[in-house]
């Protein structure tokens, strides 16, 4: 009787060290798929790189058609309405595109919801204040994330080509977002004075690039058509 209770004693630790291994390996499994998975997705989503622009003068839009267009991506702006230091290196790098003739029109877009908090007026206003034209900005309050502002540059604003303006980290996300969406997009990065403050974005892309490559392929997110005009 003894023995046997040894015997069951025994059994039962093999059988705990077989679910337990069992378990080890399922999870070993799983870890092994979603790091593959985000792999591609990180891929994919990289997959317009080669039309980042880092520099102004390597850009050619002599053969575009007429009004060439720079979508500048709204981000922090401040209580007082200065722009955040990456906004400042979008909405300048769009300055320099728009004097030296790359472009003709800026459309800025970003999140203007709430009277007190208003990106694209911001942005607006800072580009009227550096001597662009204000018939040469057009304003977009419904841009509230990367995918609303490359669909509503595509649907509502009717731009079959633009110059995506962002800093480097997050325009292969933009870049991927627009042209899946059908809009012929190249990239300008504003790195000028924050390319070396913005690391940990780096990190927050890995997530926001899987997020837009279910809401492209899986779950499109709800975004507004409406509040707008062709750009001419």
């Amino acid at each position: 009787m003894i023995a046997s209770g040894i015997r069951d004693c025994g059994l039962e630790e093999f059988l705990i060290t077989l679910i337990t291994m069992s378990r080890y390996r399922f999870l070993l499994v799983v870890i092994l798929i979603l790091v593959l998975g985000l792999l591609y997705v990180h891929s994919a989503v990289h997959g317009y790189d080669d039309r980042i622009i880092n520099n102004i003068n390597s850009l050619d839009t002599r053969n575009w058609p007429s009004p060439r267009v720079a979508v500048v991506f709204g981000a922090s702006v401040y209580s007082n309405g200065a722009l955040s230091p990456i906004l400042e290196d979008r909405v300048q790098t769009a300055i320099e595109l728009y004097r030296a003739r790359k472009v003709d029109r800026i459309l800025v877009s970003g999140d203007g919801r709430h009277p007190s908090y208003n990106e694209p007026r911001a942005m607006y206003e800072y580009l009227v204040s550096h001597g662009v034209s204000p018939r040469d900005v057009i304003v977009d309050t419904s841009g509230r994330s990367t995918y609303e502002t490359c669909l509503r540059a595509k649907e509502v604003f009717g731009l079959k080509r633009a110059v995506l303006v962002s800093q480097g980290f997050h325009l292969s996300r933009a870049l991927y977002i627009a042209n899946q969406l059908g809009l012929d997009a190249v990239g300008m990065a504003g790195d000028m004075n924050t390319e070396q403050k913005i690391d940990y974005q780096g990190v927050r892309e890995w997530g926001a690039e899987v997020k837009a490559y279910f809401n492209l392929h899986f779950v499109p997110p709800t975004a507004s058509l409406e509040e707008g005009k062709l750009i001419r």
